[in-house]
C-alpha cells in the first residue's frame, strides 16, 4: 500500500510539473492537510461522545440487561458458549457498538470477547466455531446508524448526510445475514471444535 501511495504522489507531482500547475498542487496539499485535521478533530468529538454513552450504559447496568435479552440469540449463534460466560456481555456490547457505527469502540470489546472465547478453546492454535462466528459478525458490521460515516460526511460539508442511513441498513443487513449463514454452513462441513466448559485456561 505504501508503494501505491508513493506512486500516486509521484505521478501527481510529475503531472503538475509537466503542466506547469505546481501552485495548484501545493494549494491542494495544504487544503487536504487542513481538511484532514478538521475531520480528525470532529471524529474525535463524536467518538468521545458515543464512547461516553457506552460507558454510562455499562455502569448503569444497561449492558447487562442487553446481554440478558440477547442471551437466547447468543445461545443459538454460539451454541458451545457456557451460559454464564462473560463473553455473552462482551458480544452484546460489541454488537451494539457495531450497530451504531462505532467500529473503533467495537474493536476493543470484540477483542475482549475473543479472549473470553479463547479461554474455553482447547486447541489454542485453531479458532473455534464460536470465534469464527464472532469474527463473521464483526466483519459484516451490521449498522442501524453509521455514526462514523455520518460524522465524516457532516465534517466534509455534505448537504444531506442522513440519506445514507437506509441504504447502509439494507446493505449491512444483507452482509450480516450472509456472513452468519456462511459461517454456519461451513461449520457443517468442517470438524467441530469442543470448548472447555469445565475449566478456564488462562492465557500465557
Amino acid at each position: 500500500m505504501n508503494y501505491i501511495w508513493f506512486f500516486i504522489i509521484l505521478i501527481s507531482i510529475a503531472s503538475a510539473a509537466y503542466t506547469g500547475r505546481m501552485d495548484s498542487l501545493v494549494n491542494a496539499i495544504m487544503r487536504g492537510a487542513q481538511k484532514s485535521v478538521e475531520i480528525a478533530i470532529y471524529l474525535a468529538g463524536i467518538m468521545a461522545f458515543w464512547l461516553g454513552i457506552m460507558k454510562i450504559a455499562e455502569k448503569s447496568g444497561l449492558v447487562s440487561k442487553i446481554a440478558l435479552l440477547l442471551t437466547p440469540i447468543a445461545k443459538k449463534l454460539f451454541p458451545d458458549l457456557p451460559k454464564d460466560s462473560p463473553a455473552i456481555g462482551d458480544i452484546a456490547m460489541n454488537f451494539t457498538a457495531n450497530a451504531f457505527g462505532l467500529a473503533n469502540a467495537a474493536t476493543p470489546i470484540g477483542i475482549k470477547a475473543m479472549k473470553e472465547l479463547q479461554k474455553h478453546n482447547i486447541d489454542k492454535n485453531s479458532a473455534s466455531n464460536d470465534m469464527c462466528t464472532l469474527l463473521a459478525m464483526n466483519t459484516a458490521g451490521w449498522q442501524i446508524v453509521p455514526t462514523t460515516v455520518l460524522a465524516v460526511l457532516i465534517a466534509s460539508g455534505s448537504k444531506n448526510p442522513t440519506e445514507i442511513i437506509f441504504p447502509t441498513l439494507i446493505v449491512t443487513t444483507i452482509a450480516f445475514l450472509s456472513a452468519i449463514v456462511g459461517v454456519k454452513l461451513l461449520e457443517k462441513i468442517t470438524p467441530a471444535q469442543k470448548l472447555n466448559t469445565e475449566t478456564e485456561v488462562q492465557d500465557d
